[in-house]
């Protein structure tokens, strides 16, 4: 399994930054492989992307989600991935969003694509873009979901309290 791992300080309050990522029907905006995402329920989404000139889909579930904090997925079918989106306030307008994503290639064209780097360049571009698209908004999210789910099965994973889910 390869991986890559990037962050970026984003001129935004961190609950603006959380608030637009967890708008996982708007990541193909700033997204550049991902073509759409819908949200299935609170914790499934189906995405659709292109990766290295082919077509790919699969279904996420996130595992876990802590506002202003984390968000942690794996793919349940399709292509084989997972990852983390972290969140940490470092003044009252800027916040570092660190991305890390787990995949498997698939096939020769994506092989060879992951050994020249292009799945970290593309992380790191989508990280850019997302500042752009979300400091051009002047630090508000187009909306927002609060809510949380627990799962201290996860690495790193908190105990669930009062008014999460599992």
């Amino acid at each position: 399994m390869a991986r890559a791992a990037h962050e970026i300080v984003v001129n935004a309050p961190l609950s603006a930054v959380y608030d637009q990522w967890t708008q996982f029907e708007e990541l193909p905006r700033f997204m550049d492989a991902v073509t759409e995402v819908r949200q299935l329920d609170d914790s499934h989404l189906w995405w659709k992307a292109n990766i290295a000139g082919s077509d790919v889909e699969w279904q996420a579930e996130i595992r876990e989600q802590v506002p202003n904090d984390k968000i942690v997925w794996h793919a349940t079918e399709g292509a084989n991935n997972a990852g983390l989106v972290s969140f940490r306030a470092i003044g009252a307008d800027q916040t570092e969003v660190h991305l890390e994503m787990s995949y498997e290639p698939d096939g020769v064209v994506q092989s060879v694509g992951d050994a020249l780097g292009l799945v970290s360049s593309q992380v790191k571009g989508d990280l850019e873009h997302f500042k752009e698209f979300i400091e051009d908004r002047n630090g508000r999210a187009t909306g927002a979901w609060r809510g949380e789910i627990a799962n201290p099965d996860v690495p790193g994973g908190h105990t669930h309290g009062e008014g999460t889910r599992s």
